[in-house]
């Protein structure tokens, strides 16, 4: 391809695109590319990947999928920082001394 047709494809590509940050989802590459993994991309790099043909847009099902994993994986980093922080302090009880006995107690 010649490299003028393919930044005009991307230029061409990206002007069609409206949202400043896309989600979009790889697709299986000669060079090791997973398929199936979605990623938020600015609109440059969606625009570039779509014509190299590495990812397609993101369903909106793909979407939700993400931003759970992505909600859960938050509260899991939470939940570990504040279980570093959480500090316990143990106080033992002062020794009794055998004079200190009232009657009764044993």
């Amino acid at each position: 391809m010649d490299v003028r047709q393919f930044y005009k494809k991307i230029r061409e590509v990206q002007g069609g695109i409206e949202e400043a940050f896309v989600f979009v989802t790889s697709l299986e590459t000669s060079d090791g590319g997973r398929p199936g993994l979605v990623s938020e991309v600015s609109r440059e790099l969606a625009a570039r990947l779509l014509v190299e043909s590495r990812v397609t847009r993101s369903l909106q099902a793909e979407i939700d999928a993400y931003r759970r994993t992505q909600q859960d994986a938050r509260k899991a980093a939470e939940r570990a920082e504040l279980a570093k922080t959480i500090q316990v302090a143990l106080i033992r009880e002062p020794d009794r001394s055998p004079h200190d006995n009232k009657p009764g107690d044993k």
